[in-house]
Formats: structure tokens, sequence, C-alpha cells
């Protein structure tokens, strides 16, 4: 492909964001973002008042493969250009997950009667991202196929902890078989920035997992007899952290529903 044609092919696949988000923005779009926005990187979504922010920041730098931290807002900011030339963290995300000193307490589909001057929004890098790579590497995601929230599990590896934040990880599934497991190490480990190789693959129960079909969150996807389960990292993570720390008020993406952005997935890659 020639440069002005790649210029074109990109910019094609850019335009597809702000549609996107328009759909989301107006209520017309509630789901999973699993299988959107082809190419483009997907966010997961923390904000927090910025008197908690310092520790979050610490956090994802203390745990690089479960929160690949990809944008952080200016306090009271609701934009994220580096992200989005139109981007409202308020209204572009499907459903948000509001936290009342560690609870889930409420969800809704736009937060601006909740948005406060000191708030700090932090996007991480999300599996969604890759999922598109592995697609266009010729595998096949069961959540994508049968049309699901990929399946999210509470599991006993711990992160490492900054300030007030601390707990386990959340970790995604998705199932191949023996040789396509393969080539999806391979692929995922080339984006680090969308949490990269699995953490876990096989035995459940090794990483605190009781029963594949009773995910924590998501929806459970068929597993068959010749396929092994792989576990990535999840965005999610954060939200067990919250839990454990307790601020005020912290909201987030539902599991799921995630952000779209206007930047390429291939920018996340490493060469």
């Amino acid at each position: 492909m020639h440069t002005g044609e790649y210029s074109e092919f990109k910019n094609g696949l850019l335009d597809q964001a702000a549609p996107l988000r328009a759909r989301i923005r107006s209520g017309e779009h509630t789901g999973t973002t699993s299988g959107m926005a082809h190419s483009l990187v997907q966010g997961n979504v923390v904000i927090l008042p910025a008197d908690w922010a310092a520790d979050f920041l610490m956090y994802c730098q203390n745990n690089p493969v479960a929160l690949p931290l990809i944008g952080v807002s200016e306090p009271g900011n609701p934009a994220l250009p580096e992200l989005g030339h139109d981007l409202d963290i308020r209204t572009d995300i499907p459903e948000y997950q509001v936290f009342r000193s560690g609870e889930r307490t409420e969800t809704a589909s736009d937060i601006r009667d909740l948005w406060q001057g000191d708030f700090v929004t932090f996007v991480l890098g999300c599996s969604f991202s890759f999922e598109d790579a592995l697609i266009r590497a010729g595998l096949s995601i069961r959540n994508v196929e049968q049309r699901s929230n990929v399946s999210m599990y509470r599991s006993n590896i711990a992160t490492r902890p900054a300030g007030r934040f601390r707990g386990n990880m959340v970790v995604s599934m998705r199932p191949f078989s023996g040789a396509d497991a393969i080539r999806a190490i391979q692929v995922t480990t080339r984006l680090p920035k969308a949490h990269g190789a699995p953490v876990h693959i096989g035995d459940p129960s090794l990483i605190g997992i009781g029963d594949l079909n009773a995910p924590d969150f998501g929806d459970p996807v068929t597993i068959r007899s010749d396929e092994l389960p792989l576990f990535w990292a999840c965005g999610v993570t954060p939200q067990i952290a919250l839990e454990n720390a307790r601020p005020p008020i912290a909201i987030t993406h539902v599991p799921g529903k995630m952000l779209l952005t206007e930047r390429l997935n291939e920018e996340l890659a490493v060469l």
C-alpha cells in the first residue's frame, strides 16, 4: 500500500470513532463495545477526585500489565484531546458505574450531573483492542462470535499496592485450541498497552477461579473440549482497588462498555 493510500485508509479508520461515540452519547448504543470500532483503541476508565489521583497514578505505574495507562485528563476537564477531538468523558461511555466509599451504588448513561471540578480521568488500555488484532490474525473470538460480553473473573493474583490502592487482579478469559493459543500469545505479546500476553493458561483453579461458567463480570461463553482457557489481565482490576481504597466518590465504565478513542491499535504495538 502506497503512503497516500495508507493515509487514506488510516483516516477512514479514525473516522469511525466520532459517529460511534455519537451513538453512545445519544443513548442509541448502551451495550458492550466488544467487536466495535475495528482497529481503534478502546479504553477502560477511572474517574477520581484530584486528591486521589497521585496514588492512583502510582498504582498504574506499579502494575503496567493490568493498568496500562494511555491517557490522563487535566483536573475538572472532561476532554481528552489526545484520544479524541470531540471526546466528552461525561457522555461517551455506554454505561457508567458509580462508587461511593467503595460501594457500587448506581449506574448511569450520562454523568454530567455528577461531574466535579476536581475530577481527573484515567484511561487504561483494554483487551478489546487486542481482540481486533487477533481477528485480523485469523483467530476466532468466542465472545464476539456469540455477541456477548467477555468473561471476567476475580483472581488470586495480587497487584503491587500504591498509597491507598491495593487488590487482586481481575482477568478476562478467551478459549482457544492449542495451535490458536500459541498464535494468540504471539499476537498479544506485541500489545503491552492492551495488557500484552496472557498471565495464565489452563487450570483456572490455580489462579483462584472456581467455575468458568460463573464469571464475576460479563457473560459465560462456550468452551469446547479441545480448547484451553487463556487469561489476560483486565482493566476491571482498578474497580477492585476502588472497593478497597474507598474514595468518597469514583466513577468507572461498566465492565465491557468501553471508551472508543481515535487512536489506532497499531500505535500501541511493539515491533
